[in-house]
């Protein structure tokens, strides 16, 4: 199981302030965490900024669970909250991906959304400081022995004390994510492809897609390459696109 360890704020994440009353743990996973353990940049806020999907198993008693995600590594007083949701059914045992903002998302009926740091009701996409070292953001999970009573506005510290007396089990899930370097504004050979080298690297790097930039001209090894309204490579000389290769950004 993943350790809550105090981040910049030297607090502690909410995981390790609620001892549940039952022995036990909930193991969970998600398709959105890879096997190296970074989180798919989709549920980013340079992406799609949809929430993740999670599942858990080991607990089947839950009449609730509450899910917190938290980001110890960001660069303020507090951990950063991109998650309160509560009132998740007991039968359930997954979250279906890119569940919709609101107080009262229509996705599970019953549950209640907080607000996060920015004070908005749902997911709050992963967003950390270009250049810095990976976030870790950590999903943390408890099945509690009833519903919980509570407005959407009630803030963490609220929902945590109110955890510490209904807790049968918790589990945690830690993804990590960092920011794009901005290697796709790098001069050659700093890149990571290699243009018009190597016909089998001719393409743009996933570092340099998450970046902003497209692919290049053949042979154009420092420029960034011309496109049309489509993202579609325009060849040098104005000739027609190849359509064995219509890159596109």
């Amino acid at each position: 199981m993943a350790q809550s360890h105090p981040g910049p704020s030297g607090q502690s994440l909410t995981f390790a302030k609620i001892t549940p009353y039952q022995s036990g743990g909930l193991a969970m996973t998600s398709d959105a965490v890879d096997v190296d353990g970074w989180l798919s940049a989709e549920h980013s806020l340079a992406g799609d900024a949809a929430s993740p999907p999670l599942a858990w198993s080991g607990l089947l008693e839950a009449e609730s669970y509450a899910l917190i995600v938290e980001d110890p590594d960001a660069p303020r007083e507090t951990p950063s909250l991109h998650w309160m949701l509560w009132n998740i059914p007991g039968d359930l045992t997954a979250l279906p991906a890119d569940i919709p903002p609101g107080p009262h998302p229509t996705a599970l009926p019953g549950a209640v959304q907080g607000a996060n740091s920015r004070g908005e009701h749902g997911w709050l996409g992963m967003a950390p400081p270009p250049g810095s070292a990976p976030h870790h953001y950590h999903f943390q999970l408890f099945a509690l022995d009833r519903r919980l009573e509570l407005s959407p506005e009630t803030p963490l510290a609220k929902l945590v004390n109110v955890l510490k007396g209904c807790a049968i089990a918790k589990g945690e899930l830690v993804g990590r994510y960092q920011a794009p370097s901005g290697i796709g504004d790098a001069p050659a050979p700093a890149r990571t492809g290699s243009y018009g080298v190597d016909p089998a690297t001719d393409h743009a790097t996933q570092a340099e897609i998450a970046a902003g930039r497209g692919p290049l001209d053949s042979g154009d090894i420092d420029r960034h390459a011309p496109h049309d309204d489509e993202g579609v490579t325009r060849p040098r000389g104005g000739e027609a696109p190849d359509p064995k290769r219509p890159f596109r950004l």
